[in-house]
């Protein structure tokens, strides 16, 4: 993991970086040293995209992710709708926000849909269909659990 962004100008802090990083689960080593602008971070741990939101950590959800793309697109900007289930909160990446509406939902046949991520179908007034997410499935194939609180990561810190 590449942590960027970092201010390490003397020894002082490079040693509190490592004190840091001895309190993260998983971590077995680091590349930080003085005067560097980012530095490494390698073990065992998973490969996922976090944001700090008021001292809480959330997972990030890419849809694209189901393209199996390497890396996400690069939006210019980009919004992030959290989710909240049971006590754990995820944040669904979307490029662009429409609008709010109520709608009646209709559950979809399975014979219908080959995929447990859609539940349902709605028609909008302008006669517009949409697929409704169920949002459960995508969070369980697309986002783990992330850590409770902001400390239990490096701050700046994107996995």
């Amino acid at each position: 993991m590449k942590i960027e962004g970092v201010h390490l100008c003397c020894g002082k802090c490079v040693t509190a970086v490592d004190d840091a990083l001895k309190s993260v689960s998983g971590v077995k080593s680091h590349t930080a040293v003085k005067n560097a602008k980012s530095f490494e971070v390698a073990g065992d741990f998973d490969d996922r995209e976090v944001f700090k939101l008021r001292d809480k950590i959330l997972t990030l959800v890419r849809l694209e992710r189901l393209e199996r793309r390497a890396e996400p697109s690069a939006y210019k900007k980009f919004f992030i709708i959290v989710i909240a289930m049971a006590d754990h909160r995820f944040g669904l990446v979307v490029e662009k926000l429409v609008g709010e509406e109520e709608l009646v939902i209709k559950a979809l046949d399975d014979q219908l849909v080959a995929t447990d991520l859609v539940s349902g179908a709605s028609i909008l007034g302008d006669g517009t269909v949409v697929l409704i997410l169920n949002i459960p499935a995508v969070v369980s194939k697309l986002g783990k659990v992330a850590p409770a609180s902001a400390s239990a990561r490096p701050k700046g810190a994107t996995a």
